[in-house]
């Protein structure tokens, strides 16, 4: 017997995320995910009276996929996957995996090649653009490895960060947007950073549930060329299987111009240099999930933190906030603001907004945590 948070949840992911309606193309690709909540969705699918399509995959047949990899082959790949994306109404994906490190071994310039010639066109150009798409991680044991508590104190958190009322998060964020679509200056302080930059004509766009489980962002992008100073991001990052911390970029007329990252910067550098926009920013994004407090190692988790901003070297996003900039990377990487990572404070426009995680004026004390609670 499915545990009815999960039928809940795949109500919501098919009903509130992405709007199946009658007649509708779903798409729904798991991978590392039980058959269980699979049938779910499908059942959830065909009761919207829409049409069902999955495919299967897992992380270890991935990572086999990935070392063998040849230019030709990867664009077939993309063309075949391309065909079939433009033929959909809505996008479900639905990700797991015991080891998020499975990958660690495929060489770069296979990461790359699949990055450029697959991911990008596919789901970037196609999926993102066209659809009505909806990412979701998958709860397994390996995921509370990573937070380090029990399974059924991440199994807990879980579903309250899952399944909590996107629709009031919504509404309260209406007052943010309405600020950030006015502002033209951006200035973010916190440890070893100093950065500011122009937000003047860029649309701001919240995410409430409809694009990313869990969710919980509000973002927009910089002017191409106007991000000067330094940024620190105090959250560690995992990327092509492996863990880059203390990420520290230096910006000059937008680009970055020195990028750090220990023992990884090297790599750091090659991922920058993936091509031209990679060294740009494409999203500037605010986290306000009241239950995810921090880090756990998941991107669609940690980039939603309360308190956190991520600042992201890479593509925009074409259909929002979009600032010109186009790159095979979009690498969110997180700044942590409250006390317990050493605070921070956020103005727009010369005027504080927030301070240590917590949002000022009181229009915008809505989206502090015990609100949205």
């Amino acid at each position: 017997m499915i545990d009815p948070r999960l039928a809940t949840l795949a109500h919501n992911l098919v009903n509130y995320s992405v709007a199946a309606k009658k007649g509708d193309r779903v798409l729904i690709e798991a991978n590392g995910v039980d058959a269980v909540f699979v049938a779910a969705l499908i059942e959830e699918v065909y009761r919207a009276e829409a049409l069902p399509f999955v495919e299967i995959s897992d992380s270890k047949i991935q990572r086999a996929l990935l070392n063998g990899l040849t230019e030709p082959q990867v664009k077939d790949l993309a063309r075949y996957a391309c065909m079939r994306m433009n033929e959909m109404d809505c996008y479900i994906g639905v990700r797991g995996g015991q080891n998020i490190y499975e990958t660690a071994d495929v060489p770069s310039d296979k990461t790359l090649l699949y990055a450029k010639l697959y991911a990008h066109p596919v789901h970037h150009n196609i999926r993102v653009a066209k659809t009505r798409w909806v990412i979701l991680r998958y709860p397994n044991e390996s995921m509370s490895q990573l937070a380090q508590i029990s399974t059924k104190q991440f199994e807990d958190f879980y579903f309250d960060v899952c399944n909590l009322d996107y629709a009031k998060m919504d509404k309260a964020m209406d007052a943010l947007i309405c600020l950030l679509d006015k502002t033209d200056t951006v200035r973010i302080t916190a440890q070893n950073t100093d950065i500011t930059f122009s937000i003047k004509g860029i649309p701001s766009k919240k995410c409430s549930g409809h694009m990313n489980i869990p969710d919980g962002e509000v973002y927009t992008a910089p002017v191409k060329n106007s991000v000067n100073g330094r940024i620190t991001y105090n959250v560690p990052s995992v990327r092509e299987g492996k863990k880059f911390e203390n990420v520290e970029l230096t910006f000059k007329n937008g680009k970055i111009i020195q990028a750090q990252a220990g023992a990884l910067t090297e790599r750091l550098n090659q991922i920058l240099d993936t091509d031209e926009g990679a060294r740009y920013v494409g999203e500037f994004a605010f986290g306000v999930n009241p239950f995810i407090t921090k880090p756990i190692g998941d991107i669609l988790f940690d980039e939603k933190i309360a308190g956190s901003i991520h600042f992201t070297p890479g593509s925009c996003y074409e259909d929002s906030a979009n600032n010109g900039n186009t790159s095979a990377v979009h690498w969110d990487l997180i700044l942590m603001q409250t006390p317990e990572y050493g605070g921070g404070e956020i103005f727009l426009d010369g005027v504080l907004i927030r301070k240590d995680g917590m949002f000022v004026p009181k229009e915008l004390t809505c989206l502090n945590p015990e609100k949205l609670k």
